[in-house]
């Protein structure tokens, strides 16, 4: 079973994937974080050494299929479960912070309505809050503000 997103858009009949602007959107989008992924020193030791292409495709299936595309990700992996999928690795509030910072570059970078923008970035907040498996004392010094936009 696909897990997706059920959210009201301004007509019935056009899904958040549609919105957003379908496979090419989610593409460039994905390809756009990834380039950051590469250059940053806390992010990349978390991917395999080698080609970042795999990531990038699961990346971009997943998020198609949550904002109603093609069920791809689920038909491959099954669900999703991120939690467990990410537990193998040191998630802090500073990783999250540089995963949501290379990932609202990306946004910036396509160009998106201000509505769409909002609607993207809120659900990416919320997933990376819940992607962070180690409690930090305290805010490190130059966290992001997850609440702009």
């Amino acid at each position: 079973m696909a897990i997706r997103l059920y959210h009201v858009m301004s007509t019935d009949s056009e899904s958040p994937y549609e919105f957003f602007g379908g496979e090419p959107f989610f593409e460039r989008l994905v390809e756009l974080f990834y380039e950051r992924v590469a250059k940053d020193p806390v992010l990349r030791p978390m991917y395999p050494h080698g080609d970042l292409t795999p990531a990038r495709r699961r990346l971009t299936m997943f998020l198609e299929q949550y904002w109603g595309g093609p069920g791809t990700y689920s038909e491959e992996r099954g669900h999703p479960r991120l939690r467990m999928r990410h537990a193998g690795f040191h998630i802090d509030s500073g990783a999250r912070d540089r995963w949501l910072a290379a990932m609202y570059e990306a946004i910036l970078e396509m160009g998106m309505t201000p509505e769409a923008e909002k609607l993207l970035w809120q659900y990416l907040v919320g997933a990376a809050i819940a992607m962070q498996n180690v409690v930090d004392d305290a805010p490190p010094a130059g966290a992001i503000d997850v609440t702009e936009v």
